[in-house]
């Protein structure tokens, strides 16, 4: 019996000492988190909130037992000195990993709080946690394994040089995202809120998150696409964030012209114009310099191709532009152009390029259908017609006529 007394003292020892660590666990999670956790609510601000959300204050609760094993081993267990380092190794790995798993809660808690911040919401901070907690668990795993072997962690870490190269096929999207976020950081290229457009992986929609692997958009038809970090330097994107902050957003639209419906403007024609308001000014002095040109270059008016005149399509022209100029949703201060593209078997596009001040989707779209509307209910009244593609009601009409 006397043979087996130092075991089964050294069993009642470790025995005593899970107690106590025991107990101190249930103080730590059953009195001193509850606690916590009512100061919290009673208070009116939101970062102890936070706090708790994150688990910050629960993880930190599992670091007492793992001192009460580091701490009081040697005083509990006097007789054996292989359990005493035996604990005292595992309680420190222990240690190791809960401190590691609090800093992680607490990088997660800092995340929240810059998204809450104006100056910080649209910045990828995400993507610099996520760094930052792999560099953590990389640590803490060394730790771990040279508090295991007896080791120093320098000396452990001076010994991986040669498992650089599969580090570094392992992490190989996280070192590119990290190059990436680094890159899209400094250029300030993506912002959380920004409208993007990656053609490659078919995203168009807005930014929710940016993170270290990748970035997620939320597409218009409200799917969510993910999207490699290093895609947006390696393939390229489109960023919208510099129409938001012009404060306009592109119209750019054309109108075919039926070329068969091309042609001078008649007496009849020019003195139907005159009264409308938005072409008078332009059609006076126009006709002014047209007759002066013509009386000094001696034309004759035998015939209308002789000298200049005025054509339908180019008084069209110049109605769209004035009166686009007085619409009030058209920016005048933005590029303002209506011009002739090249002609084809289309017709002739007379394109509009303008810039609407809003910037709403629903909106501009309505914006951009009320000028076209117009557009097209006005050729009649140029006499002229919108190129169409003829259809099965068309060649009906002709049998007919």
């Amino acid at each position: 019996m006397d043979d087996y007394q130092p075991l089964i003292d050294s069993a009642l020892a470790v025995g005593a000492l899970l107690l106590t660590a025991f107990i101190a666990n249930f103080i730590a999670k059953k009195i001193m988190l509850r606690v916590i956790h009512k100061i919290a609510k009673r208070s009116k601000s939101t970062w102890d909130d936070d706090l708790i959300a994150q688990k910050v204050f629960d993880r930190l609760s599992h670091i007492a037992p793992a001192l009460i094993i580091y701490l009081l081993s040697s005083a509990f267990i006097k007789d054996n000195e292989v359990i005493v380092a035996v604990l005292n190794r595992l309680s420190y790995a222990y240690i190791a990993i809960v401190a590691a798993a609090v800093v992680d809660a607490f990088l997660s808690f800092a995340v929240v709080r810059a998204k809450k911040s104006p100056a910080l919401a649209d910045k990828p901070v995400n993507s610099w946690v996520q760094v930052v907690k792999i560099m953590v668990w990389l640590f803490t795993v060394i730790v771990i394994i040279a508090t295991l072997l007896d080791k120093s962690p320098w000396a452990l870490l001076g010994g991986l040089g040669a498992l650089t190269a599969v580090l570094m096929l392992v992490f190989k999207d996280s070192i590119m995202g990290l190059v990436a976020s680094i890159q899209i950081s400094a250029l300030n290229l993506v912002r959380v809120g920004d409208w993007v457009e990656i053609p490659k992986y078919g995203t168009d929609g807005d930014v929710i998150e940016i993170s270290l692997n990748t970035i997620r958009v939320q597409n218009w038809d409200k799917t969510i696409s993910s999207v490699p970090t290093y895609a947006l330097i390696s393939d390229g994107f489109k960023n919208w964030r510099g129409m938001s902050e012009s404060g306009g957003r592109r119209i750019k639209r054309s109108v075919r012209i039926d070329l068969n419906s091309i042609g001078f403007l008649s007496d009849s024609d020019f003195e139907s114009l005159t009264k409308v308001q938005a072409l008078a000014p332009y059609l006076s002095s126009r006709k002014s310099e047209i007759n002066e040109w013509n009386t000094q270059q001696d034309v004759s008016s035998a015939s209308n191709i002789n000298g200049r005149r005025l054509t339908n399509v180019g008084t069209f022209r110049a109605y769209l532009r004035s009166w686009l100029a007085a619409n009030p949703a058209v920016h005048e201060d933005m590029t303002f152009l209506v011009r002739q593209l090249p002609s084809d078997e289309f017709g002739l596009p007379i394109e509009i390029y303008i810039f609407s001040k809003e910037q709403r989707w629903v909106q501009y779209e309505g914006i951009m259908a009320d000028i076209f509307d117009h557009i097209f209910a006005v050729l009649p009244e140029f006499n002229l017609r919108a190129f169409q593609r003829p259809a099965g009601a068309d060649f009906n009409t002709h049998r007919a006529l």
